[in-house]
């Protein structure tokens, strides 16, 4: 009896495993049951189903990323070219609304959609130039953020961020920018060197007062007291050296021929 019974136990195990469905982390289960599909998600574990009376899809809750390049006219009619990143997860209560509603394309048929409308509205509200910048772009991935939210966010999607990740500017524009900077680097040199001039002025000047105020002080310090020191001093220190009066009463040093 209980080999029959582990037997039939057996057997009803096969049965069913080939009707089990697994849900993992990260996923939810949507549950349809005669071509109804129920309002709450099947948790994570093992769910049993039987074809045509009971099915059981998962479905991702992970975090997913849409790509998106898109070629978007600015402000002045430029077209720029604007390689976008969406990140979002699909809320875990609403994936059967989400299977009711959209169906399971609905990354293509809801979010898609919406991303494209958002990038066109927003960059066309900008100048190249601003979309060129660092907070031009800032506010650019704010304002598409904020729009999808309003837009996806009571629809089941959570969005996450909103990364502009490339941005190919018009030819015309890159060439003026080139340009642009080609300027200022040659505004910048003359500026370098102009402060590089005044500096050396600065110096020269600052010699010449030096120089002058040295010549003043031995103006003011050649009285007859200190030649007369001069005088005492050279003939102590060279005695070859003879002292020639002269009518200014000013002492005239000449050396002696030691020959």
């Amino acid at each position: 009896m209980k080999k029959r019974s582990a037997l039939w136990v057996m057997l009803l195990a096969l049965g069913l495993l080939p009707g089990c469905v697994v849900i993992e982390d990260g996923e939810v289960g949507v549950k349809k049951s005669f071509g109804s599909i129920a309002d709450e998600p099947v948790g994570q574990g093992v769910t049993i189903q039987i074809p045509v009376v009971r099915t059981v899809t998962p479905w991702n809750i992970k975090l997913q990323e849409i790509k998106e390049t898109a070629s978007v006219p600015s402000s002045e009619g430029l077209i720029v070219g604007l390689d976008t990143s969406l990140l979002f997860r699909v809320k875990a209560d609403m994936a059967p609304a989400i299977r009711k509603t959209v169906g399971r394309n609905y990354r293509e048929v809801l979010i898609i959609p919406y991303l494209r409308n958002a990038i066109r509205d927003v960059v066309s509200g900008y100048p190249v130039k601003n979309i060129y910048a660092e907070q031009g772009r800032k506010e650019i991935a704010a304002k598409i953020k904020a729009f999808l939210i309003e837009n996806l966010g009571d629809q089941g999607i959570n969005i996450l961020d909103v990364l502009l990740r490339d941005i190919q500017l018009p030819q015309r524009f890159r060439e003026s920018i080139e340009l642009k900077l080609t300027a200022e680097q040659r505004v910048q040199q003359k500026e370098f060197e102009l402060e590089q001039a005044r500096k050396d002025a600065e110096i020269e000047v600052a010699r010449a007062e030096g120089a002058a105020k040295a010549q003043k002080i031995v103006r003011s310090t050649l009285s007859g007291s200190y030649l007369q020191y001069l005088w005492i001093k050279t003939l102590n220190e060279n005695p070859n050296v003879i002292y020639v009066a002269t009518e200014a009463n000013l002492p005239i040093f000449r050396q002696i021929n030691s020959q």
